[in-house]
């Protein structure tokens, strides 16, 4: 039957050669951790707690003569979290790495990435008094691969350290529990990194583009490196709602004391990613993510329907949301 949706070697080989890499850089990375581990001599093991999660995720929809339109699809995701945390008498040393990488193949389309992820944080903090923790934060973001302004698969909006960032912060860390950390300091640096000059020059992250003259040619490069400094908050909580089944939640908002606008300069940055964890057995779990960002300085595209067709009618700050649900291997460790 020449209707029915089918996943030809050919298209799946960019897919097998994606999880493939996946795979090996997990295995690399539970190595490295293993070794380490085994390094550590006796008197260490007892003020050093580490482990992680990893998950591959496989979701499948297949149309046949399907009335109510709809594409067929195959996707996989995978996802790695790491941490290591150091605690002695007033002394706190906290490690976390969180990656994720997903990729997806629709019927008319070609493989492209849904998941791209970096985040490494360190905390390392002296005790104050009571549950607060004098602290130094550092925080970098960015993702693994090249990112397209979709449906054009030409046009790069994305890539390694373009966007990357970085934050370097010293506050008060409050130390509720082992589930719940709220960190806030009124002095924090944040930089901005967009290494690729195509995407330095439309000024996306960095709100600062190449400028031209009037016959076209460019006079000044776009922003590379965007310095700000500000106010920093950031939270992390986990919870066990019922049996096998855990909520982690992670808010980071930052505002900008130096915007060029001082309009702009209480507006705050929102990053907000939400994890819910519904274990079946030690390897199988269902996993919801949902991730909320706001940025004044990112410009989205707006669309509007016009005449049956999506137009462009123009681009500016607005409320990103994405949400995604899937069923898989986990392995907690």
């Amino acid at each position: 039957n020449t209707d029915i949706y089918t996943l030809s070697l050919h298209d799946a080989l960019p897919i097998l050669r994606n999880i493939k890499n996946l795979v090996v850089l997990i295995i690399a990375l539970s190595l490295i951790k293993n070794y380490a581990t085994a390094q550590e001599n006796a008197d260490t093991i007892k003020y050093w707690k580490t482990g992680g999660f990893t998950a591959l995720q496989l979701n499948q929809v297949s149309l046949t003569n399907w009335a109510k339109g709809g594409e067929s699809s195959l996707s996989a995701t995978g996802f790695l979290n790491l941490f290591a945390t150091y605690k002695k008498d007033d002394l706190s040393f906290e490690n976390t790495l969180d990656l994720g990488y997903g990729i997806i193949k629709t019927e008319d389309n070609p493989v492209r990435k849904n998941e791209d992820k970096i985040d490494f944080s360190s905390k390392f903090g002296y005790k104050a008094f009571g549950k607060f923790f004098y602290t130094a934060l550092l925080n970098f973001k960015s993702q693994f691969d090249y990112g397209y302004k979709y449906p054009d698969d030409t046009t790069i909006v994305s890539k390694f350290f373009s966007p990357a960032y970085l934050i370097i912060s010293l506050g008060m860390d409050y130390q509720a529990s082992e589930n719940l950390s709220i960190y806030f300091s009124p002095a924090t640096g944040r930089f901005v990194f967009v290494l690729d000059d195509s995407i330095a020059n439309k000024g996306t992250y960095t709100s600062e583009p190449a400028i031209y003259d009037e016959q076209g040619k460019m006079i000044e490069e776009g922003k590379k490196l965007k310095p700000e400094f500000g106010l920093y908050f950031k939270s992390k909580f986990s919870y066990e709602l019922i049996k096998n089944v855990s909520l982690t939640s992670m808010l980071d908002l930052f505002c900008n004391y130096t915007d060029k606008v001082a309009a702009n300069r209480w507006n705050f940055d929102v990053n907000w990613e939400n994890t819910i964890v519904m274990k079946v057995n030690e390897f199988i779990s269902a996993n919801i993510f949902v991730h909320l960002i706001y940025d004044h300085d990112i410009k989205v595209p707006i669309y509007e329907t016009i005449n049956g067709e999506k137009v462009k009618v123009g681009e500016g700050p607005r409320t990103q949301l994405k949400e995604t649900l899937g069923i898989g291997f986990s392995y907690k460790f």
